[in-house]
């Protein structure tokens, strides 16, 4: 369990919130809007109205207090700046950022993001990939170059075993996982067959996994 501080309660705020309450986690979360925190208060219940670009107030939360302090304000890109550049001087151990564009990336960084994301950009390459393969179930980039992929068996694949297709030296891909009816099987032994009603959970060089679902 970890303590997270969340500023900015636009849908993307709220959203990790409810997901880190989820997992357990305790979250403060601040807005600037009044009807921003009441929209939210039914799901996360530890809300301050303040304005996070404010030092005095952003250094009464207890900064240091904090794990992680993520900075979700995606309509006002001077405010984002400014609060990630607060954070770090106030003494937030991490600091992760959202960011709509490489250039506002950039300036985050430089001024004290450990971390930036892109919730919008990260959606749109998961549905492009997605979309563009019949045998992709989801995706996960890792970098340019590598990526986690859920995959269909390939038909050549089905009742024989990791070993017998000799996976790793053949098709330079590792798996992860297999996934039948939503239950996720992690490593697999060497001696695993393949089944028809289960997906595969892979990591590999694109053009490499790529050349498998062909």
């Amino acid at each position: 369990m970890k303590s997270i501080l969340i500023i900015g309660l636009g849908r993307f705020g709220r959203h990790i919130a409810r997901k880190l309450l989820e997992r357990g986690n305790e979250v403060l979360a601040v807005d600037s809007q009044e009807s921003r925190a009441e929209e939210a208060l039914p799901y996360i219940g530890n809300i301050q109205i303040g304005d996070a670009t404010n030092e005095v107030f952003l250094n009464s939360l207890g900064i240091p207090d904090f794990d992680v302090c993520i900075v979700a304000i995606g309509d006002d890109f001077q405010n984002s700046l400014e609060t990630t550049s607060l954070l770090k001087e106030l003494g937030a151990k991490v600091v992760i950022s959202r960011a709509s564009r490489d250039v506002h990336a950039k300036f985050l960084l430089r001024n004290g993001a450990d971390r930036v994301i892109y919730p919008e950009q990260e959606t749109a390459e998961r549905l492009a990939v997605t979309c563009s393969a019949d045998h992709i179930f989801d995706y996960i980039e890792l970098t340019p170059d590598y990526s986690i992929y859920e995959i269909s068996v390939p038909k050549g694949w089905i009742g024989k075993s990791i070993l017998q297709l000799a996976v790793r030296t053949k098709y330079n891909i590792s798996i992860l996982a297999t996934k039948e009816h939503g239950v996720v099987h992690p490593l697999p032994s060497a001696e695993y067959i393949f089944k028809e009603s289960e997906s595969l959970i892979v990591m590999g060089k694109n053009e490499n996994v790529e050349k498998l679902i062909r």
